[in-house]
């Protein structure tokens, strides 16, 4: 009975890698690969998540290390975001990210959207010109 305790007690130490980092590195590939946008959204929306989620606990650090379960609920939170059943990422993006960013466009009086006949400058910048292209 000692070892399947010590088992599952430190199963979260290969649980939270895998389900925060490996699984999606995976499936991000994959979704690079495959001709649907769809699951880039996904997987973009899950970087962009994942990442405010470290920054916000490496602030936080002092007060989410007296929660007991801090751990278990964030890779419970992260299984939510990564697992196909769920989409969580793309939810919780086009629920709260994306609004949060048209009021901040329009508080701004800045728009995403480039008339047709507008340059954009760092678009232009950035582009590779006819012939430029390097095979790696």
């Amino acid at each position: 009975m000692g070892f399947f305790w010590t088992l599952l007690t430190h199963l979260h130490a290969l649980a939270g890698p895998s389900v925060m980092l490996l699984y999606p590195l995976y499936a991000s590939v994959r979704a690079i690969e495959s001709p649907s946008k769809l699951d880039d959204e996904q997987w973009l929306a899950y970087w962009i998540l994942y990442s405010f989620l470290t920054l916000m606990e490496m602030v936080a650090a002092p007060v989410l290390s007296w929660i007991p379960i801090w751990y278990q609920l964030k890779v419970a939170f992260v299984a939510w975001l990564v697992l196909p059943q769920f989409r969580g990422a793309s939810f919780i993006y086009e629920r709260f990210v994306r609004e949060q960013l048209r009021k901040y466009d329009k508080a701004m009086g800045k728009g995403h959207r480039i008339s047709p006949g507008k340059k954009n400058k760092f678009v232009d910048f950035v582009s590779p010109k006819a012939g430029e292209h390097e095979a790696y």
